[in-house]
């Protein structure tokens, strides 16, 4: 069977990371503060923060072009890479690279992706944010098995497919098996936006990304490319991450099976997600980097397993002034918002423009992150060297249109709740709906282009992500949704004891998708269920 917490365990794990835990009537526990996991400590010596400069990931190049369509190629596989400064860390990357390479699109001009697997284990690749079709969705049992693996036809051994550990989740006629190669089609009928792609194997979700299979994939329109704001140099994608490190500078992680190919899921400590003491930005420990004294545009993406970063400028220890965001997770936003600090959940984006302008040459300016303690509080570091021409602006107004959802627009309403649920014998499971995952069953039936009003709740800190769909956040605990929450978006932060009313386009095509815990520990435990469109 999957591992399952005990309730012991539960709570403990909870207390362990620094939080007060009570029962409450109903035996849940009740947090004094935010946790959203345990800290794994390195065993690495780390280095001082803001010695190494920022890496920008590599632009991937198009092998071919065939009637108006992009043909990439990538080969997944292990490398050697330096991380921690004098170190070799192996990584499981996408061409060995971590992050990997950075895929940019046009709306309109399909893209081909031909992935090539060379790793010990399967994997499968999911666009965030996509609107794609199912077969190319990164589905979690749809398998792209090593090169040289064997007949694809029959089942995979090594538990890869049809072990007990699955338990009654996945059935053996469930998967779908291919072998070295899969080519995913992404059609990019959709705005300009910040997505990424990465790992989404059934049961190691946590474990495949953590070793670094993930990467950007940034979509551009021509409603986009009209407006001033900053590009080329100053238009830069960051993946903000925490990792852990042994001693060698191998990646530590809390796995039952540290070959990702038997038992899976995490020890019962780190069942409610795995939190690192090294931060990380695109790939680097705590890096620093050289800006002139004009606007940035920052793709900020949080592909942390479980961390939660609430983000901020600060420079000699005060305010530094204002991220203003321009984009969600789907695309831009009508007007552009200023924040003195923006909270961001696993698998949340935020485009944001920050004008270095306003500080002379030589100053020094700090993204913090005020959920962060001791080191895990610094980020990234930029150093104003020189004046520049700036010819960027942020115009008042960003989509070309801005259709916001009313409530009398949903043709159904359904409620999805997020749940540490008791499993029998002193056991828990991470739910929703208090139902565990399983790849036949189906909790929602949607109509093609129809909206739904979706109710999440939740007892826990659980990013929730939609596949296939977009959607607008219409209250939060009952009030007016948050600043932060404005756009179109994939993901949703819900708050232990929270409900946050969503409204869910449903567009593109039909075929069976899922919403899911984007906490990548809650979803290698059957924190996901089906939806299917109809």
């Amino acid at each position: 069977m999957r591992p399952r917490l005990s309730r012991r365990s539960a709570l403990g794990l909870l207390a362990g990371a620094g939080a007060a835990v009570t029962l409450g009537a109903a035996g849940y526990g009740q947090l004094s503060r935010p946790v959203t996991g345990r800290l794994l400590p390195s065993t690495a010596e780390l280095p001082e923060p803001f010695r190494v400069p920022l890496p920008i990931p590599a632009t991937a190049r198009p092998v071919a072009a065939d009637g108006g369509r992009d043909i990439y190629e990538v080969t997944q596989r292990e490398a050697e890479v330096e991380i921690l400064p004098g170190l070799k860390t192996t990584v499981w990357g996408y061409d060995g690279q971590f992050p990997g390479p950075t895929f940019v699109g046009r709306r309109g001009r399909p893209v081909s992706v031909r992935v090539r697997n060379q790793l010990p284990v399967p994997t499968s690749t999911h666009l965030h944010g996509g609107i794609t079709a199912p077969d190319s969705d990164g589905y979690p049992t749809d398998l792209l098995l090593p090169v040289g693996c064997g007949n694809p036809a029959r089942p995979a051994g090594g538990g890869w497919t049809t072990s007990a550990s699955h338990g009654d989740h996945v059935a053996p006629g469930d998967w779908q098996l291919h072998e070295g190669e899969k080519t995913y089609e992404y059609p990019l009928n959709q705005d300009a936006a910040t997505l990424w792609y990465h790992d989404h194997r059934m049961d190691f979700s946590g474990p495949q990304v953590w070793r670094g299979l993930a990467g950007f994939f940034l979509v551009h329109d021509d409603t986009e490319q009209s407006l001033p704001l900053p590009v080329g140099e100053r238009d830069i994608p960051l993946m903000l991450c925490d990792r852990s490190f042994a001693a060698d500078g191998a990646l530590l992680y809390p796995s039952l099976d540290d070959s990702c190919t038997g038992t899976p899921g995490v020890r019962d400590a780190y069942a409610a997600g795995v939190l690192g003491d090294v931060q990380l930005v695109n790939g680097a420990p705590w890096p620093v980097l050289e800006v002139a004294a004009a606007r940035y545009r920052f793709r900020l993406l949080n592909a942390s397993n479980a961390r939660r970063y609430r983000l901020a400028l600060e420079t000699d220890g005060r305010t530094a002034g204002p991220l203003v965001q321009i984009g969600s997770d789907a695309g831009l936003l009508e007007r552009p918002v200023a924040h003195e600090a923006i909270t961001v959940a696993p698998a949340e984006r935020f485009d944001v423009v920050v004008d270095f302008g306003r500080f002379p040459p030589g100053s020094t300016v700090t993204l913090v992150n005020a959920l962060g303690e001791n080191r895990m509080r610094q980020v990234l570091r930029f150093r104003v060297t020189r004046q520049a021409k700036d010819d960027s602006a942020i115009p008042t107004r960003l989509a070309a249109s801005a259709e916001r959802l009313g409530r009398d627009q949903a043709a159904a309403i359904r409620h999805f709740d997020f749940r540490r649920t008791d499993a029998g014998d002193d056991r828990a499971m991470w739910t929703i709906n208090g139902r565990p995952f399983t790849a036949t069953d189906t909790w929602a039936t949607p109509h093609l282009d129809t909206v739904e009003l979706w109710r999440l709740s939740s007892d826990f800190h659980h990013p929730v992500h939609l596949h296939l769909a977009q959607f607008q956040v219409l209250t939060r605990g009952g009030k007016p949704p948050a600043a932060i929450d404005a756009g179109w978006k994939d993901t949703v932060d819900v708050r232990p004891y929270e409900v946050v009313e969503v409204l869910v386009r449903f567009r593109g095509y039909r075929g069976r998708y899922m919403l899911h815990c984007h906490n990548l520990e809650h979803e290698d435990m059957a924190m996901m269920a089906n939806f299917d469109v109809v």
